[in-house]
């Protein structure tokens, strides 16, 4: 097991090198009410071959993709992951705006209905998407409820809705804004830190705050707002997020690298360096932030983690991200 997990780790480590030589495309609509490409341009064939997305490995009759769990879980092979799930339809959706066919745009509808069909919910905690997955690096046996995915599920749907004018998809959107509104210790997605709310990638029963997931949670919100600019709930969680991100940002700054994460679990690494990878991620997010909300301090720091990017850097940054590995049990 443990040469599998060394290998395992290499190979990651390869296609994190490679990601030197690319950055992420983003789109020049980021406003308008009708929503197009997502603010990240995601293709198609990057996305389906594992290019981008390298742990999905096969498909479902509806061409749903299942990633394969990471080496350190024994309990299955392949899961229903709706963060990979929203990402690969999002990039359908964008093969549907290029090429306008009816074909593409019933692929794309596919994955709305399978967000529509996957979800669970009820009158306290509206309307969740659970990854039925463990997650060893942080202790937690799942399932698992996450912000990410609820915001993949709102990016999808509301362009299920605009594209079909079914109200469903738009009532379902809206349900999924209510577990930003509760604790993740209640069931929702969000961690009520000294910063303010922070909306949770992994929601185990410890604070983990990623910070990359609590971004693209963020560009969900976002577009609920674009959509029905006069929701209120929308937009409070929406700028009570910016304003947190904006207090907790310096932390994720080792003044060489940027952080992962800030979990602070006693059995968790002191130190989880971003890869290259979240890196390149970290700076183009923050790039966007920008842009929507007008704050020079997400330019600020998107120009700190691009300085950074050297190759003294990488390998400062992996010698700790090695130690950390260790520490987690994952090499």
């Amino acid at each position: 097991m443990k040469l599998k997990k060394l290998l395992f780790m290499f190979g990651k480590f390869q296609t994190d090198l490679k990601r030197r030589n690319w950055s992420y495309n983003i789109t020049n609509d980021l406003h308008s009410q009708k929503l197009g490409e997502y603010y990240f341009v995601f293709k198609e064939d990057r996305i389906a071959s594992g290019k981008d997305q390298n742990l999905i490995k096969k498909f479902d009759e509806n061409g749903i993709p299942l990633n394969s769990t990471y080496i350190d879980v024994a309990e299955k092979k392949f899961v229903y992951f709706p963060i990979s799930i929203g990402q690969m339809g999002l990039s359908v959706f964008h093969t549907y705006l290029n090429t306008k066919k009816e074909s593409d745009k019933l692929r794309f509808l596919k994955f709305v209905d399978w967000f529509y069909n996957n979800v669970e919910t009820t009158n306290e905690l509206g309307a969740l998407w659970i990854t039925h997955v463990p997650l060893p690096q942080y202790k937690y046996p799942g399932p698992w409820q996450s912000a990410f995915s609820q915001s993949r599920g709102l990016s999808i749907l509301l362009r299920g809705y605009q594209i079909t004018n079914d109200k469903k998809y738009a009532d379902l959107a809206e349900k999924a804004l209510i577990p930003f509104t509760k604790s993740m210790t209640d069931g929702g997605v969000t961690c009520f830190t000294e910063w303010g709310p922070f909306y949770e990638e992994y929601v185990t029963t410890i604070p983990t705050l990623v910070l990359n997931g609590m971004v693209f949670s963020l560009f969900g919100i976002y577009d609920f707002i674009r959509v029905f600019p006069e929701n209120k709930v929308a937009k409070r969680i929406f700028d009570d997020g910016i304003d947190t991100l904006s207090k907790i940002l310096p932390l994720y700054d080792m003044k060489y690298w940027s952080r992962y994460n800030l979990c602070k679990a006693d059995w968790y690494p002191k130190i989880d360096p971003a890869t290259i990878g979240y890196q390149r991620l970290h700076i183009t997010q923050l790039d966007l932030l920008n842009i929507l909300t007008n704050n020079s301090l997400f330019k600020t720091y998107a120009d700190n983690f691009r300085k950074q990017d050297t190759l003294f850097n990488v390998l400062r940054m992996y010698t700790i991200k090695y130690r950390a590995l260790r520490k987690i049990g994952r090499i």
